[in-house]
């Protein structure tokens, strides 16, 4: 965006507003309530064409005018000053809707996301930084507009991360770059042109290149039947059978467990009961009272009695189940 204040579509013509004389005839009152009518018609069919309408009665306002109004919101909240400053640049907002109107048809939606946009910028708009307010605007109007295509392009988002979001807006676009340079693009130059990690481009470009598909659409089995996709999901609870493997292994646990204690004796069997097993474990220190050693031997017996109970395991049950079933 330059400088300069960017051009306004091109105005759409509107008919007079001169009044009928007083003398007018019924004839006269007749064709200005069908001229109404038509009017009417005419903006159900175009909404487009009457929301520019209107917004053509709001006047451009001059660079000291711009100056003048944002300084008094800035300085001090004036609300009709920055309602002109709104209404005074709503036909930007229209423009710059026009750029993104192959990516989103329905340019009522992006118009009116844009004026999001625009009162964000009269909201944060600095007078004294020397930038005009088309300019500042703009950016926060584009802003608004391609979150809105980006959040409602398809049911699902396509793109979350920046780098999603950036392919979103770019990967068709350096295709067709690259192809016209007679190049192949690939995955790898796409990324390396875009700055972008190479799997994105490859996720993005299957993204874009599936529709939706949705979970309740009807699918065919090979029994001859339609179910519903989702019914094909794998489900989120555990299966019996996983279940029931896992009960027998802590089962096998618990018994080797209290076999081993059976083996202990004198502080070891003392601390396996009251710290490794026990429902209210004792601290360190109060075993450490009870021996008459510090807690940090009582510690070290722990230490040693772990070790002992993990190598007694694995003899009795073998390495790889006792690593599967301390794994998170």
């Amino acid at each position: 965006m330059t400088e300069n204040e960017p051009e306004s579509p091109d105005e759409i013509d509107e008919p007079g507003d001169a009044e009928l004389p007083p003398e007018q005839d019924d004839r006269h009152s007749d064709d200005s309530h069908s001229l109404a009518l038509a009017s009417s018609a005419l903006s159900r069919r175009d909404p487009l064409g009457a929301y520019m309408r209107d917004i053509q009665r709001y006047p451009l306002l001059s660079k000291e005018e711009e100056h003048e109004l944002a300084v008094r919101f800035f300085e001090h909240d004036d609300l009709e000053a920055a309602r002109r400053l709104v209404t005074s640049n709503l036909r930007l907002v229209v423009k710059i809707a026009y750029d993104y109107r192959q990516a989103y048809k329905t340019i009522l939606d992006l118009v009116q996301e844009g004026n999001i946009g625009l009162m964000q910028a009269v909201k944060k708009y600095d007078p004294y930084k020397g930038v005009k307010l088309s300019s500042y605007a703009a950016w926060w109007i584009r802003a608004y507009i391609l979150r809105y295509i980006l959040n409602n392009y398809r049911l699902v988002k396509v793109g979350t991360t920046q780098a999603q979001r950036k392919l979103f807006f770019n990967l068709q676009k350096e295709k067709a770059r690259l192809s016209a340079m007679g190049i192949e693009p690939t995955a790898e130059l796409i990324a390396e042109r875009l700055n972008v990690p190479e799997r994105d481009v490859v996720s993005m470009d299957m993204r874009l290149a599936a529709g939706d598909a949705s979970l309740d659409a009807p699918v065919g089995t090979s029994e001859g039947r339609l179910v519903a996709r989702v019914e094909l999901l794998p489900s989120e609870e555990a299966r019996a059978d996983d279940t029931l493997a896992e009960a027998e292994v802590g089962d096998q646990f618990t018994e080797k467990i209290h076999e081993f204690g059976k083996s202990l004796k004198g502080k070891e069997k003392k601390i396996f009961q009251d710290r490794l097993v026990a429902e209210d474990p004792k601290t360190l220190q109060t075993l450490g009272d009870e021996f008459g050693v510090s807690r940090e031997r009582v510690r070290q017996i722990e230490k040693r009695l772990l070790q002992k109970l993990k190598a007694y395991l694995h003899e009795e049950l073998g390495e790889t189940v006792v690593e599967v079933y301390e794994s998170p």
